[in-house]
């Protein structure tokens, strides 16, 4: 089976940011994008170009075109961003994004009208009900098929500072979870979810997709939902770990991240390198440790065993991409990951709310409401312990391990 890859522009740059419609009053997640979708649609056209629907009624996925930099990726999502607000307010809805809603059962939920979603229900049953979710995916263009899993191998080394960075969903249904990212883990139990697998080459990809459709767990490469994965159709690396993120700050941080990061590789594998490929079990033990603990996690960075905070490791990070951002012109976007650690991610935010409201949850998507429209918030919430950029970790709120 062969699969064709639409090679990209270099480090040409695509994000998708999937919006939730919450009622005003209720604060609960609310369907409304049958008529909001219908609402924008162009005359004469199927669908608006860059606002589209998700499995559930009460989610929008906007789209950028395709981007040369961050800022104008960002540019690009604030454009469709306010024509779904305005939509939304007519109907007394607000918009926010988190990795999940505080507060409403995904149980009361209407799955989207269309045939592909009805599909994955039917097929997927009580796993796809519950995929009351939300992610922000970042694309960064690839100019060849045989760059493209040495680059994704390479990244999955980072899995663990985008998840750190962008966690976001620490309650489910009303209660704590105790995680920084439960989004993460609702999504791996789909067969075809979590870490990418680690082939040696777009021939082993292919075959891999080969048997997959042939033994027809899939009907087409779009259903393999890897955190990290090629998408040969638009050419590029595409990175899915990232938790939905409440503010455009943060969104142009993780992309100004990957783009970066992807466009780093690129030139290494120019210049004759191998891209390193990480242990598997180190793999995995460091997106438990996210997921977990957030930016308070101490990850394994080889095989030997040695942790280090991930704090550290992130603003490591942004230090040695800081010329590759320069020449991209992100380095303003890359910079905001420091905003991010010295504000705290959206997880501790929203944690520090419930906490100052006696823990009504209802709060917490007043926050998130506030967020989306006015931006990263310029200082910690009022009793969020945050540790110094680079510094050791708190202790978790959640109950967790101390410093």
């Amino acid at each position: 089976m062969q699969i064709p890859f639409h090679s990209s522009e270099r480090a040409s740059l695509g994000v998708e940011w999937e919006l939730q419609l919450v009622d005003l009053e209720t604060r609960q997640l609310t369907a409304g994008a049958v008529e909001i979708l219908e609402e924008l649609r162009p005359a004469g056209g199927d669908e608006h170009p860059k606002a589209k629907h998700e499995l559930l009624q009460s989610t929008i996925e906007i789209i950028t075109g395709v981007c040369t930099t961050v800022a104008e990726a960002k540019a690009d999502l604030a454009g469709t961003l306010a024509e779904v607000r305005t939509a939304a307010e007519h109907r007394g809805l607000g918009l926010l994004c988190a990795g999940t809603h505080p507060i409403t059962d995904w149980q009361t939920q209407q799955i989207s009208p269309k045939e592909r979603y009805l599909q994955l229900v039917e097929k997927m049953q009580w796993l796809a009900r519950r995929l009351q979710i939300f992610g922000v995916h970042v694309h960064v263009g690839v100019r060849a098929p045989e760059k493209a899993i040495p680059i994704v191998n390479a990244l999955t080394q980072y899995v663990p500072h985008f998840l750190a960075l962008s966690a976001s969903s620490p309650y489910w249904v009303g209660a704590d979870t105790g995680l920084a990212s439960a989004r993460s883990k609702v999504f791996e139990g789909m067969p075809t979810a979590g870490l990418p697998y680690q082939l040696s080459g777009w021939d082993r990809f292919e075959e891999y997709m080969e048997t997959l459709i042939s033994t027809h767990a899939i009907e087409s490469v779009r259903e393999v939902w890897w955190d990290i994965r090629p998408h040969p159709d638009f050419g590029t690396v595409e990175l899915r770990i990232c938790d939905g993120l409440p503010t455009l700050d943060e969104i142009g941080a993780v992309a100004a991240l990957s783009q970066c990061l992807v466009e780093q590789f690129d030139r290494e594998l120019d210049r004759g390198y191998t891209l390193p490929v990480p242990a598997g079990w180190v793999l995995r033990e460091n997106k438990w440790r996210a997921a977990r603990y957030g930016l308070d996690a101490d990850i394994v960075v080889d095989e030997k065993g040695t942790v280090r905070p991930v704090r550290q490791a992130i603003a490591d990070l942004v230090e040695d991409l800081t010329p590759t951002a320069r020449r991209l012109g992100c380095e303003a976007e890359l910079a905001d990951v420091e905003r991010i650690l010295a504000v705290g991610a959206s997880y501790q935010r929203q944690r520090a709310v419930a906490a100052a409201h006696d823990g009504d949850l209802r709060a917490v998507v007043d926050s998130l409401l506030a967020e989306m429209r006015d931006g990263l918030p310029a200082a910690p919430a009022v009793g969020m312990p945050v540790a110094p950029v680079g510094g050791r970790p708190v202790p978790d709120p959640a109950g967790g391990r101390p410093a």
